[in-house]
C-alpha cells in the first residue's frame, strides 16, 4: 500500500510512467499495479519532473529590503525547494532557520559572508562585517540548513574594498569544508576578470547574463577570456534573473555560442514577484524556452543541475530513494509577452505553467492548477 500513486505521468522525454510514493520518498517507477491511499490519474497535457529547485531567491521575511514568504516563491509556484541567496549572515541566520521550519517548501540558505546580511545594499563596504569566526559558528550550528556561501561583488556592495571581500570569502570557504560559493556580479569595480581569477571548481557566478558593462561578453560580443578559463576550471553559470540582472540580448548571444546556464534561478522577492519582471521561476524558465533552449535542458537546470550545484544528493531526480519532490506542469500554446530586466519585450507563443508541487509526498496545488481543475491532490 503506497501513500500516493501518480498514474500516467508524462515525463519531459514524452515517456509515460507511474510514480509511487511512500514515506516521503519515491518508492517505485514503471507500470505499477498496486493499491495506494490516494491515486491520481494525470491527463496527457500534464508533465511531471523532479521538483523544481530555485537556488537564488530572497525569502527571509524579516529582511528590510529583499523579503518574501518561502511558500509564496516555493510550492505556490510549483517550486519544491528554494535556496535563499545571502539574505542573512551569521547574525540573523538562526531566526531565519526557525521561521522556515513550518514551511511546506524545503528551504535552505547561502550564508552571506557579511554577518549582518542584506540589511542594506552595501553590506561589504565595511570589512568589519566579514567575521570568519561568526560564519564558522553559524555553519556549525546549521549544517543541514546552510548549504553554501554568498558574496555580492559589485561596486554598490563593496564600496572601496574592491576584490578584498571575495578573497575573504574564499578563505571562509576553505576553512568550512569548501562549501559552494555563489558570487553576484554587477557593476565594477571589482572587474569581472579579477573576480573569475579567484574562483575555483564548483563556485557559481550568478547574474551570468546581466547586461551591464561588467558582463561575461566583450563589447565585440565574444566570451571574455577570463570567463572561458573559469568555465574550463569547473565554475558554474547561474541565471539569477532579478530586477536588474538579465538581458535577452546577452543570453541569446551567449547561448548561440554554446554558453548555456548550468542553473536557471529567479532572484525573486515580493516586489519583482508581484510587479515583475520575474513573477516566478516558471516565467523565467519560459524565457529560456523562447530563446532556444529545449524543455529537457531547461528542466535539467532547475532539477538535476541545481541539486548537484548545491550538493543536495537526495533531490533533483525521479529515481527510487530520492525525495518525493515533484512538479506537475503544462505547456500552453498561447501568446505571451516576456520582459527582461532591461524592459525589453519578447513575444512568444509558449508558456510554461506549473499546476502542482509535491513536496515529500504531500501535494500542493498552484493558483493555475486550482483554476485548471485538472486533478485533486
Amino acid at each position: 500500500m503506497f501513500d500516493l500513486l501518480l498514474k500516467r505521468a508524462r515525463l519531459v522525454d514524452d515517456t509515460v510512467t507511474d510514480i509511487a510514493i511512500q514515506d516521503g520518498k519515491i518508492a517505485a517507477l514503471g507500470d505499477i499495479d498496486a493499491e495506494a491511499t490516494k491515486v491520481v490519474s494525470l491527463n496527457s497535457e500534464c508533465y511531471v519532473s523532479a521538483g523544481w529547485i530555485d537556488l537564488h531567491v530572497h525569502c527571509y521575511p524579516k529582511s528590510p529590503i529583499y523579503h518574501d514568504q518561502p511558500d509564496s516563491v516555493g510550492v505556490s509556484t510549483g517550486v519544491t525547494t528554494v535556496i535563499d541567496a545571502g539574505s542573512t549572515g551569521a547574525d540573523d541566520v538562526d531566526t531565519f532557520h526557525e521561521l522556515t521550519r513550518a514551511c511546506a517548501t524545503d528551504v535552505y540558505a547561502l550564508l552571506n559572508i557579511s554577518r549582518v546580511g542584506l540589511i542594506a545594499q552595501n553590506e561589504l563596504a565595511n570589512m568589519a562585517n566579514i567575521d570568519a569566526d561568526a560564519a564558522a559558528a553559524a555553519i556549525q550550528r546549521h549544517p543541514d540548513f546552510i548549504v553554501g556561501l554568498k558574496a555580492r561583488m559589485s561596486s554598490s556592495v563593496v564600496g572601496e574594498n574592491g576584490i578584498t571581500p571575495l578573497e575573504k570569502a574564499k578563505q571562509i570557504q576553505t576553512a568550512n569544508g569548501d562549501l559552494p560559493l555563489m558570487v553576484h556580479i554587477g557593476n565594477n569595480p571589482p572587474n569581472l576578470d579579477e573576480i573569475t581569477e579567484l574562483l575555483t571548481s564548483g563556485d557559481i557566478i550568478t547574474h551570468c547574463y546581466n547586461g551591464k558593462p561588467n558582463r561575461i561578453l566583450t563589447p565585440a560580443g565574444e566570451l571574455r577570456a577570463s570567463v572561458s578559463g573559469a568555465l574550463k576550471r569547473g565554475i558554474k553559470l547561474d541565471v539569477g534573473h532579478g530586477t536588474a540582472s538579465f538581458s535577452f540580448e546577452v543570453a541569446k548571444q551567449a547561448i548561440a555560442m554554446g554558453i548555456l546556464p548550468h542553473t536557471i534561478s529567479s532572484d525573486i522577492y515580493c516586489r519583482n514577484r508581484i510587479d515583475g519582471p520575474v513573477h516566478s521561476l516558471a516565467r523565467v524558465m519560459a524565457k529560456f524556452l523562447a530563446i532556444g533552449m529545449t524543455l529537457a535542458q531547461v528542466i535539467d537546470c532547475v532539477t538535476a543541475n541545481a541539486a548537484e550545484a548545491m550538493r543536495l544528493k537526495h533531490k533533483g531526480q525521479l529515481a527510487v530513494g530520492f525525495d518525493a519532490d515533484l512538479t506537475v506542469f503544462t505547456l500552453k500554446h498561447q501568446p505571451v509577452t516576456l520582459v527582461d530586466a532591461e524592459n525589453n519585450a519578447l513575444q512568444a507563443d509558449l508558456d510554461l505553467v506549473p499546476l502542482a508541487a509535491i513536496r515529500a509526498g504531500k501535494g500542493y496545488m498552484t493558483e493555475q492548477g486550482s483554476a485548471e481543475h485538472v486533478f485533486d491532490l
